[in-house]
């Protein structure tokens, strides 16, 4: 038997594909989402490597529960992706005081849920590593995602302290940072808008809304490439603490790092 993964979000997108990928390197996945059939459907069903489970990541004694069905079957957790997640996309003004606790509730608290049940279960190992889904939105915020990428931002800075409390007990952490991803992440399944109309900001959203539609479906990363990308370094010695994948994330990345250094050098 191979590594024992545990994925969250594993229904669609990118967490599908993870899934995938890690079967097809001949892994054992313990693969959630909170309608776990529609993990059987697009992963053929339960088999000797894949357990579908439901869990809601929002739900912390749920993320318990799976934590330790799995660790009590198979006696471990070598590699837990942490990838469930969404966007609330639109201007922070049009936003409910309710829709952006719980996006926090989902991307960050959510998230941080599930590390909190299997690091006991790593760090008892001396081993494990941690994949936590990000983005390029958790370096980088523009106009129309400002929620969102607050969300990803707080995961960042949560792992990048997190990850150095746990690399002298032998848990490894790599935060992936994607660019646009060809998913339906953008879809209404996935992301939501704000619920407020304010004129001043009428043509601006709707100028947004249309960039989203016209986005979805056409975006240029491919989530199998980064699917395998992370299950080939799941298997290496030594992990890279960031990935920040496609063109597209490397360039507004690199951009930012110009501007900051701009600005670090003006403030001196």
């Amino acid at each position: 038997m191979g590594k024992i993964w545990l994925v969250t979000g594993a229904s669609r997108g990118l967490g599908r594909e993870i899934t995938r990928a890690a079967l097809d390197a001949g892994e054992t996945v313990v693969a959630t989402a909170r309608v776990p059939d529609a993990v059987r459907e697009a992963c053929g069903g339960d088999h000797d490597r894949l357990h579908v489970r439901a869990l809601d990541i929002t739900d912390a004694e749920a993320a318990n529960a799976v934590v330790a069905e799995t660790t009590g079957r198979f006696g471990a957790i070598d590699v837990l992706v942490n990838n469930a997640g969404y966007a609330e996309l639109g201007f922070f003004e049009t936003f409910t005081d309710a829709a952006v606790r719980r996006q926090f509730e989902v991307n960050l608290f959510g998230t941080m849920n599930v590390a909190r049940a299997v690091a006991p279960h790593m760090r008892a190992r001396r081993s494990g590593l941690i994949v936590t889904i990000s983005s390029v939105s958790g370096l980088v915020s523009n106009g129309g995602g400002g929620v969102y990428a607050a969300s990803k931002f707080a995961v960042e800075g949560w792992m990048e302290g997190f990850a150095q409390e746990l690399a002298p007990l032998g848990v490894r952490s790599l935060l992936v940072e994607p660019g646009m991803l060809r998913t339906d992440f953008m879809d209404q399944q996935s992301a939501r808008f704000g619920s407020i109309d304010i004129p001043d900001y009428a043509e601006a959203v709707a100028q947004y809304r249309a960039f989203v539609d016209g986005a979805n479906g056409r975006q240029p990363g491919d989530p199998k490439l980064l699917a395998a990308r992370i299950v080939a370094l799941a298997s290496q010695a030594e992990v890279p603490s960031r990935l920040v994948f496609g063109d597209d994330a490397r360039q507004w990345a690199g951009a930012k790092l110009d501007q900051l250094r701009q600005e670090i050098a003006r403030s001196a």
